[in-house]
């Protein structure tokens, strides 16, 4: 009993009343109001999300540009060698441990449910932008580029934008490990524990919650259909909420243990699966298509980024643009707090071109193999009538999409259990750096929060998932995303232009110089010290 309230006590002691509180109580009543009525919910998430990319698909997609120029910017501009930490600060980190724990938080799962799913349904219904004939070679070849693009660079830059000028302010000034903290280029350190910076936080905690929620939802989806297709076992509503709670217990085990003994070791093992798979595959699958196929989406991809980036088809409805590349894009702007906290609670002594490049470059890399060769395999097993992809799909939905597709390799049953395997250990990975994300958040920054406070959000997020799948399936996992997402849009402006602004001050451009005086004094610099670049 003396531990029991010993731990309750850490936990109470440790709390941002307000955020936790505000964010913990709507969070339960969004819970049950979709409890209560599933389907009114789910035909209202609908009717926010049409109406939020037909009014506003150029913020999402004029945002994500901005974004991704500001970070190739960091990257190979005067900037990119600033230090996030002291100088005498050593990254936390390996090289590996660092990228598998971004990779594994950042992708989440959402890469293994649609892997073999996107570039499969872009064959059926072609892009506007591509203009081919459904169902042809020239729909295969821009299918695939499409989904390079979903999941290429753009995908990464959200997390980087609010990652930086957190671990800038943490590791350099003190500052607490908060979403709010991107904002004390305006407000200082000392000023965020203001309005702005708790309004900005409790965001970061519906968006986090939301984000999560629908990719524990597709996660849960796809290994419900997994069972189904490949054992013939249907659970049901209650067998549902059943299985995304003990996926719960099985991230919640792994985040008690921390980061460096439960994350870190975790994603290790994810990234090895993920290789596996993604070797076996290509070396037992039709190697050739992928490789001819690929390469030619992977031309297409990089000589067409400008003109996919900006794409809103302004001609026509919008509808693909807005179910498909707002729909990413709202998306992982929603994982942005949470996955940029992550990124920023790992990134300690590393400097920003490292941090942007692991990114960019490192987890860019790693996904174009992975959807060239699980994309391909379904296109080329759908157009050579090898396995019945698009008929699996009308009939399970589009997360069996994998399923199928193993079934037609060697080793397929071996190789569909691999698949399982990855998706849980993916729906861990994801879950537990969000939890831990929300802990930071709710208590005010701390870079430990108790076991407590990551149990209770994952409780939270976990029952919120359940009722997703059962209420409102794929379409509310959409609508919840695109929901969550649209003030990070917003945010991640705010965050450029403070990064902008801090790091002028202490590299300006004109400058060669790395030891340049600063040439103004920031509100952060006044109020905390800081001197002189010395990086």
């Amino acid at each position: 009993m003396r531990t029991i309230r010993t731990t309750v006590q850490q936990f109470v002691d440790e709390l941002d009343l307000s955020v936790f509180g505000v964010g913990f109580s709507v969070s339960l009543l969004a819970i049950l109001v979709f409890f209560l009525n599933p389907e009114a919910s789910a035909k209202r998430m609908g009717q926010i999300n049409e109406y939020l990319w037909t009014e506003f698909m150029w913020v999402y997609v004029g945002t994500m540009f901005l974004m991704v120029v500001f970070s190739l910017w960091l990257m190979f501009g005067h900037w990119g060698s600033i230090k996030l930490g002291k100088p005498d600060d050593d990254p936390e980190f390996s090289l590996l441990s660092f990228f598998s724990m971004m990779f594994s938080a950042g992708i989440a799962a959402g890469i293994v449910f649609w892997g073999p799913a996107e570039a499969l349904s872009h064959y059926e219904t072609v892009p506007p932008l591509i203009g081919a004939e459904p169902k042809t070679s020239a729909a295969a070849v821009g299918a695939i580029q499409y989904t390079l693009f979903h999941w290429g660079i753009s995908y990464w830059v959200p997390y980087l934008i609010v990652a930086i000028p957190i671990a800038y302010y943490a590791f350099r000034e003190d500052a607490p490990m908060r979403v709010s903290t991107l904002i004390a280029p305006f407000v200082g350190v000392d000023g965020l524990d203001g309005f702005w910076a708790k309004t900005i936080d409790i965001l970061a905690v519906f968006a986090t919650i939301g984000g999560i929620a629908t990719t524990l939802g597709f996660v849960g989806k796809q290994f419900l259909t997994g069972l189904a297709y490949n054992l013939g076992v249907s659970l049901g509503d209650g067998g549902t909420v059943l299985m995304i709670t003990g996926l719960t217990v099985a991230f919640t085990v792994s985040v008690t243990l921390g980061v460096k003994k439960g994350i870190a070791r975790v994603s290790l093992f994810n990234m090895a699966v993920f290789v596996l798979l993604a070797v076996a595959t290509f070396l037992l699958g039709p190697t050739n298509y992928i490789m001819n196929t690929g390469l030619q989406a992977v031309g297409g991809y990089f000589g067409e980024f400008l003109t996919m980036s900006l794409y809103t088809n302004a001609a026509g409805s919008g509808e693909w643009v807005g179910n498909w590349t707002v729909f990413y894009w709202a998306w992982v702007f929603s994982w942005a707090p949470f996955g940029g906290l992550f990124v920023a609670r790992i990134s300690k002594g590393r400097t920003i071109r490292q941090v942007v490049g692991t990114a960019l470059i490192g987890a860019t890399a790693s996904t174009i193999p992975w959807f060239l060769t699980m994309g391909g395999s379904a296109v080329y097993f759908e157009r050579n009538d090898i396995a019945p992809m698009l008929e699996m799909v009308d009939q399970y939905g589009v997360s069996v999409s994998g399923f199928p597709l193993f079934a037609s390799l060697p080793f397929g049953e071996v190789l569909a259990a691999v698949f399982m395997l990855l998706v849980v250990t993916f729906f861990v990975t994801s879950a537990d750096s969000s939890t831990l994300a929300l802990g930071m958040l709710t208590t005010g920054g701390k870079q430990h929060p108790s076991t407590v406070n990551r149990v209770i959000w994952g409780g939270l997020m976990g029952g919120l998932a359940s009722l997703l799948i059962v209420g409102g399936g794929i379409s509310a996992l959409r609508s919840s995303a695109i929901i969550t997402g649209f003030p990070f849009a917003f945010i991640s402006v705010v965050a450029i232009v403070g990064m902008a602004w801090e790091f002028q001050s202490v590299r300006p451009l004109l400058t060669t110089d790395r030891q340049s005086t600063p040439t103004r004094t920031t509100n952060a610099t006044s109020r905390s010290g800081m001197g002189s670049e010395d990086d």
